[in-house]
């Protein structure tokens, strides 16, 4: 069997020669009871067991890690930790106990996720089940750290090796996650591995901090894309919800918005059916309208007409309800802002023009046009100049019909745009290779012939 494919269930029907162990002295006659007292017992039993002395069984489990290499035993043990913390998360806290205060109680599962065997068999049986996951979550919140950032039972003393820190253990799973993403030790469950155990760290601010650090956003933006089969939606909420965790992150929102990622998830949320997936975006979408120039970008890639869809689907999640309808709000907000002749105005004196939805909506010219008679119709001149200078056949197209909407909504427009020698200016582009340039010049040429009075039957 793929050593990647194992599940603790299967690993826990060994049988592990504990015996051979005690008379290597690899493990204590002590260790040796507890092992046999707890091995192969029912779950009823084993948790018994953990509530009269769990801190005796933690302390054995860190020691065979820490001092036995086999690999089989390194995957039993894990296994034992994994099924127990399953049962119970709360139990992470029996790793720090004071009795443990002698014990680095996260060197021997660093040792075997940096080192020790298949890493990704190991991942599977620990880190993908959330194991040293929470232990990590659990010590950050309960065990106090002094300034150094080390734990409390972890405080370096007179050895000659200081103990492991909270932080230590962040940034080198942090580190070797990425790696995995970069290069898989496994070629179907490595990158799923590392996803699941980044979308559990990453709720922790030391871990957002050194994966934006490490360079890790861009890794995760090709994994944003439709999915279909089972392991490939999961694949696809995890890596949604580490997004959803970085959109609380600043520094993180800040390569998002310069990314693909925004069309990506857009993408993923018109054409999922799968509501878990549909809230995750939603929800990330939400957190990110109000973040710099992104609202503007939603609205530039359609998603208003995309969230109509969605409300008009039949959800059970009232969470994800909530989030369409509050998303809504935020979108029509950010259209009222975009709007407005400042924002228009900015556009224009960059001389990068799109599809921005004001250059369409009839209600801001209506209430704007005479703005544009400021400085001696500068943000016009501005506009005729582009047609000029621009090679940007966007640009061009744009210019082109703002003209010709500026002829069709100003009572002098059209005299206005002649005494401006506009027109031999949109007739060198009637020849454009470019068509989407040669039919918005054609509407302006159109426009200043006819005259506002036709000019509105003309079809945009």
């Amino acid at each position: 069997m793929d050593q990647a494919e194992l599940t603790t269930d299967q690993v826990l029907t060994r049988d592990i020669p504990w015996e051979t162990y005690m008379s290597t002295k690899l493990i204590s006659g002590t260790s040796l009871q507890l092992l046999r007292r707890y091995d192969h017992r029912s779950e009823s039993q084993r948790a018994q067991l953990l509530d009269d002395d769990g801190p005796a069984y933690v302390r054995v489990f860190v020691r065979v890690l820490r001092d036995i290499f086999k690999e089989d035993t390194v995957e039993y043990v894990l296994a034992l930790i994994d099924e127990m913390l399953t049962a119970n998360p709360k139990r992470a806290r029996l790793f720090h106990d004071n009795a443990l205060a002698d014990d680095d109680t996260y060197e021997p599962f660093l040792i075997a996720v940096w080192y020790q065997f298949d890493l990704v068999a190991i991942l599977h049986m620990f880190c993908l089940r959330c194991s040293l996951v929470l232990v990590v979550s659990v010590a950050l919140c309960v065990r106090p750290k002094n300034q150094s950032g080390v734990a409390s039972n972890g405080e370096a003393s007179n050895e000659k090796k200081p103990f492991t820190s909270i932080d230590d253990v962040l940034i080198g799973l942090v580190k070797w996650l990425c790696e995995q993403l970069k290069k898989p030790s496994h070629p179907t469950r490595g990158v799923p591995t590392a996803i699941n155990c980044l979308s559990t760290l990453l709720k922790e601010p030391v871990v957002r901090s050194s994966f934006v650090q490490a360079d890790g956003v861009k890794l995760l933006v090709p994994l944003i894309c439709p999915a279909s089969t089972q392991q490939s939606i999961q694949l696809l909420y995890e890596t949604c919800l580490c997004i959803w965790l970085l959109s609380y992150y600043e520094p993180a929102i800040e390569y998002l918005a310069t990314s693909r990622t925004l069309p990506r998830l857009i993408e993923v949320v018109k054409s999922s059916t799968k509501e878990k997936v549909v809230r995750v975006v939603v929800l990330t979408l939400k957190n990110l309208l109000s973040k710099g120039t992104l609202g503007a970008q939603m609205v530039d890639l359609q998603l208003p007409q995309v969230v109509q869809s969605l409300k008009a689907q039949a959800w059970s999640d009232e969470d994800l309800l909530e989030a369409l309808n509050s998303l809504e709000e935020g979108l029509k907000d950010n259209i009222k802002k975009l709007s407005s002749f400042d924002k228009y105005k900015q556009e224009v004196l960059l001389g990068n023009l799109d599809w921005s939805p004001m250059h369409k909506d009839p209600i801001f010219w209506r209430e704007n046009i005479t703005s544009f008679e400021e400085h001696d119709f500068q943000i016009l001149r501005v506009l005729l100049t582009i047609l000029d200078t621009s090679n940007d056949p966007r640009t061009l197209a744009v210019a082109c019909f703002d003209i010709s909407q500026f002829i069709q909504s100003h009572p002098a427009g059209r005299i206005i745009v002649t005494d401006l020698k506009a027109k031999e200016r949109v007739m060198k582009l009637m020849n454009h290779e470019s068509a989407e340039v040669t039919k918005n010049a054609l509407l302006c040429i159109q426009r200043l012939f006819l005259g506002a009075k036709y000019a509105s039957f003309l079809q945009v």
